[in-house]
């Protein structure tokens, strides 16, 4: 495998390469080999998943050769792999194959200076090399060896050619010869060579050079813009420079000269700004690769907590702003064939009104690209009116850079930036706002999708809700929900008044498991279910028994809690069912309350055939039934009991004659909702033409049951 890699890596022309294992039956590759760079920097992707937005990744999962090559193109495609290697370079991706199987990926690198493409004889090369890569995999798992191991090697760079003693001796003294200093580093990193001159230059001893790190031997060099030069050098294939202070106040500069078996480093006494000759043509301008890294991290860790696009659009314009010196941003995105701003930071509104709704036909440069998924850079209004002639200066920018929000390999958006002043965009600050935006769009893209599902949810769950209860003569009634604090904001939670006729009414509350859609459409069902079987004169455990078969029967895969209870107003009485429900609160006329503990019944929707007993209980006018679900009680680290009793005492000391107020006081000191809170409160007052004691009646559809009346205690279990 060793030299099938090597050979590869010679045929194709690249620098260097990385081999990736399939093992069987894993979703994931994994590195063996590495050549030409050190395994620190191919560190972060040891282990890349198949569905990671990687070029290993989409060549495995495709079967397929992926080139991704220039620091733009690269950022277009792959912007996390962009961040981290923010240079010149090419790479290519290719499956490793044996006969139908693939068993890994291979990962080659080109010097930044390569054409844009692949010639047909490097792809040829590339796939002859991964061809007889599989081979040697698939021999390795005839012999049973396992193809993936606890860490990668590393293949020794080719040796140099060698010298005869003639030739060293005038390579030493041309070395000797020439002003300041020089050095040579291998590919690790690590100093192979050292002359005196630089020894001087860097105030350290030689033999405290040798075998050392640079930044590790001469800590005021472990600088972020020394590490991104020395890794330029090697990602890119180019020379590098840089200026260093080494303290207190001696200016060093460095000039970095790559190959495939290491570095050669030259050294001068430089001055505060200088740059060495190589520099001048790699050197960046627009914030620094550190500060990209910084607040590419940060951006990131906040977009992950942006839920919706306003979130979205906030944590972009605070973390992007500042760190690119930006003074506008607008983020648009295509919307029934128009361009929609869906955020902004920087500018007054009545200016955008104007592009806000334009259709994407229109020349603008935001509808542009997310037509072609292609970045815009203005350094001046002079070349942004020659790209669009019909554009008129009214922003008051002097530059501007209109980048596409790509997700999922489309752009779902665009983002405008732009300057006060004239902007030059050098290459690598073009890449680094196009990696950016990346992230912005697999952000935005999620936001959308997020405001879709919430808008939707919300509109089925007002369409399921009632919008109004009904007028019972004789009941007083209050109502409140309250969505849950995370997630959707959506759930389950349902409540009802049901008039049945004059004188008898039905309430009940319950509980759908989960906070989304699905949980919203079963609540639908549910409701309408007890509705139903309510209307037609059923029991109280009859109607819980009827909606647990038809919740059965559909099989949803959520479970329901249900507290039901049929209102006899004339008789005064009441009769309650619960389907693993917190126990209604009884609030008496004297302030007593307590808990109706109804014999508890499974929750709906697990087995067809389950019984549901009722409770039987006095209602006298100035009584206050209190019917709630459990995100009203349950908190974390509460006891349930002691909530429940915060609760009762809550309702104690309401005003009966006030129901609103008294659900208002309720809500207002339940715990932040981590789940949906539903409240229902009645109370029955006297009706004129009605006599109490008369027993409950209900009719079925098959047979009449009639309830005892009450005894002194006012409860009759059934």
């Amino acid at each position: 495998m060793d030299s099938a890699m090597a050979a590869v890596v010679r045929a194709s022309g690249a620098y260097g390469g990385i081999l990736y294992v399939l093992p069987p039956g894993e979703d994931a590759v994994w590195q063996v080999l590495v050549t030409g760079v050190p395994q620190e920097m191919a560190a972060p992707w040891r282990r890349v998943g198949l569905g990671d937005p990687m070029p290993v990744a989409d060549a495995v999962r495709e079967r397929r050769l992926v080139w991704a090559g220039g620091r733009e193109n690269m950022a277009r495609q792959y912007p996390r792999l962009a961040l981290v290697l923010p240079y010149e370079f090419g790479l290519a991706a290719a499956p490793v194959i044996s006969g139908t199987a693939v068993r890994g990926g291979l990962v080659l690198l080109w010097a930044g200076n390569h054409p844009a493409g692949l010639s047909g004889g490097e792809q040829d090369a590339v796939r002859a090399g991964c061809r007889r890569l599989g081979d040697s995999m698939e021999r390795a798992l005839a012999r049973g060896e396992p193809l993936r191991q606890d860490r990668p090697r590393t293949l020794p760079p080719p040796s140099p050619r060698p010298s005869s003693p003639v030739e060293a001796a005038a390579l030493s003294a041309f070395v000797d010869r020439l002003p300041g200093g020089s050095c040579a580093l291998d590919l690790q990193g690590r100093l192979t060579f050292v002359t005196p001159g630089a020894a001087e230059l860097l105030g350290v001893d030689r033999s405290l050079l040798l075998g050392a790190l640079p930044w590790e031997a001469l800590p005021w060099m472990d600088v972020p813009h020394v590490e991104d030069r020395y890794r330029a050098a090697l990602v890119s294939r180019s020379p590098q420079a840089f200026t260093v202070l080494r303290p207190p106040q001696t200016w060093l500069a460095f000039e970095l000269y790559p190959d495939a078996t290491g570095l050669s480093v030259r050294i001068l006494p430089g001055s505060p700004g200088a740059d060495a000759s190589p520099s001048r043509s790699a050197r960046g301008t627009g914030p620094s690769r550190a500060t990209v890294l910084y607040h590419l991290m940060h951006l990131a860790s906040t977009l992950t907590e942006a839920v919706s696009v306003p979130d979205v659009v906030e944590q972009t314009a605070d973390q992007l702003m500042p760190a690119l010196g930006a003074q506008g941003m607008v983020v648009m995105v295509p919307e029934d064939g128009h361009l929609r701003i869906v955020g902004q930071r920087g500018y007054q509104p009545e200016l955008l009104k104007h592009f806000n709704g334009l259709p994407l036909s229109s020349a603008v440069p935001g509808a542009d690209v997310i037509a072609t998924g292609v970045p815009g850079f203005w350094p001046t209004f002079e070349e942004l009116h020659e790209a669009y002639p019909a554009m008129t200066h009214e922003d008051g920018m002097a530059a501007w850079a209109v980048l596409p929000l790509i997700a999922s390999g489309r752009p779902i958006g665009s983002l405008l930036l732009s300057y006060q002043r004239p902007h030059v965009f050098p290459p690598g600050e073009r890449a680094a706002l196009t990696s950016l935006a990346g992230l912005v769009g697999q952000a935005l893209d999620r936001a959308l999708l997020y405001d879709a599902k919430h808008h939707l949810a919300h509109r089925l769950q007002s369409a399921l809700l009632p919008h109004s209860l009904p007028h019972v003569p004789g009941l007083n009634v209050a109502a409140r929900y309250l969505p849950a604090a995370r997630g959707l904001g959506i759930g389950g939670d349902f409540y009802d008044v049901i008039r049945l006729d004059e004188r008898t009414a039905a309430v009940t509350i319950g509980d759908v498991q989960g906070h989304n859609v699905d949980a919203a459409a079963l609540m639908g069902q549910v409701r309408t279910a007890v509705h139903a079987h309510a209307t037609v004169g059923a029991p109280p455990g009859d109607v819980l028994a009827r909606t647990n078969r038809l919740l059965t029967d559909l099989d949803p895969g959520l479970f329901t809690s249900c507290a039901y209870v049929h209102l006899d107003l004339a008789a005064h009485r009441a009769c309650v069912a619960l389907a693993g429900h917190p126990p209604p609160l009884l609030r008496h006329a004297d302030g007593r309350v307590e808990p109706l503990r109804a014999p508890p019944g499974l929750l709906l929707g697990i087995e067809p055939d389950t019984v549901y007993p009722s409770l039987e209980f006095p209602l006298p006018p100035g009584c206050v039934l209190a019917l709630y679900t459990d995100g009203l009680v349950e908190a974390p680290g509460v006891d349930l009991d002691d909530a429940t009793a915060a609760l009762a005492g809550l309702l104690e000391h309401g005003d009966p004659g006030d129901l609103d107020a008294m659900a208002e006081t309720l809500i207002r000191h339940a715990p932040t909702p981590g789940d949906d809170i539903a409240l229902l409160l009645v109370s029955p007052r006297a009706v004129a033409g009605h006599s109490g004691g008369r027993p409950i009646v209900f009719t079925d559809e098959k047979d009449e049951r009639r309830s005892a009346g009450a005894g002194s205690g006012g409860e009759d279990a059934r």
